[in-house]
């Protein structure tokens, strides 16, 4: 892993990402929604022009047209805000996608509150819960950009629909180039036996900050990267409780049926064990900088800190 502190948002990651898979493989098309500069596609528009496809503003027809090409054996990516992917063709995608389990990949920018200033219409908060809740849909959220970059190429060689999620507002690489993730298997940063904290996307920066301050206390931290929120990796999940009792998990999305909920299922399910969320508490944010959204929604590590001397 890298120390390296620079600031990228994961959209441009999936946006270099998509560009060399498509020089590399032939059947990679990029469908656009009138929005390719936000959402880093521009370059793939330009470097091949053949296989891009502006569809408008018009997600509905994005998603049936995703799934002909699908039909057809080429691998669609639709490009598009997190908001618009997941409930503006929301039926396209369940029906024509999902049901005949097409290879179609939803790539959404501007996930949870990294869109601050743009406010609650572009700010997606329920997205990752409602494609959760897809029977055959696998979801996705990278933490920087080359873990983004990495979980692009897997979902492209993944057999079935796919979405993922990505950042409007930069983040730090945290991970290095040579780094390598399986879609449905959470990564381990940290071992750990007095608590467990479980992030997601942007969220496991403040998860890694809260860790580093809860060492500096003498706490045995075991730090886990859930990338992938559906498949959830279960096992990874058991184990994590075995060895510490105590999970929390750090999301940006609202609290229901995002991270918190898939592990909740899980630690019910084993009746053992104590576990707290940190996410979204069932309300729209309002516009404003993305790190002082965090703070007053209680999203930030020093909330994470906070939950976890509860805990322990």
């Amino acid at each position: 892993m890298s120390n390296e502190k620079r600031m990228i948002p994961t959209r441009d990651g999936f946006g270099d990402a998509i560009v060399e898979l498509a020089k590399e493989n032939e059947n990679i098309f990029l469908i656009d929604c009138d929005i390719s500069k936000s959402c880093k596609t521009t370059k793939f528009a330009k470097a091949i022009p053949d296989r891009h496809i502006n569809v408008g503003i018009a997600e509905q027809n994005a998603g049936t047209f995703a799934a002909g090409l699908a039909t057809m054996g080429k691998i669609p990516f639709i490009s598009t805000y997190a908001v618009f992917g997941s409930m503006r063709m929301l039926e396209q995608i369940r029906t024509s996608a999902c049901y005949p389990h097409l290879n179609v990949k939803v790539a959404c920018s501007h996930g949870g509150l990294t869109p601050g200033n743009d406010g609650v219409t572009h700010q997606a908060i329920e997205d990752m819960g409602i494609y959760r809740t897809i029977p055959g849909m696998t979801v996705i959220m990278p933490a920087d950009y080359n873990a983004t970059k990495k979980l692009v190429i897997k979902a492209a060689e993944y057999d079935g629909p796919v979405y993922l999620r990505f950042t409007r507002d930069p983040l730090p690489i945290f991970y290095g180039e040579d780094e390598e993730f399986e879609i449905g298997k959470g990564k381990v940063i940290k071992e750990g036996k007095d608590i467990s904290l479980i992030a997601i996307g942007d969220a496991l920066h403040q998860a890694i900050a809260a860790a580093d301050e809860l060492e500096k206390e003498g706490v045995s931290v075991e730090l886990i990267d859930m990338h992938t929120l559906k498949p959830l990796d279960i096992e990874l999940v058991e184990k994590t409780l075995s060895k510490t009792g105590k999970i929390i998990t750090v999301e940006d999305h609202n609290i229901f049926n995002g991270l918190g909920s898939a592990i909740a299922d899980v630690i019910a399910e084993k009746g053992k064990g104590i576990m707290r969320k940190v996410a979204l508490k069932d309300t729209f944010a309002e516009s404003g900088d993305y790190y002082k959204l965090l703070e007053k929604y209680e999203m930030d590590s020093k909330y994470v800190l906070k939950m976890a001397r509860e805990l322990l």
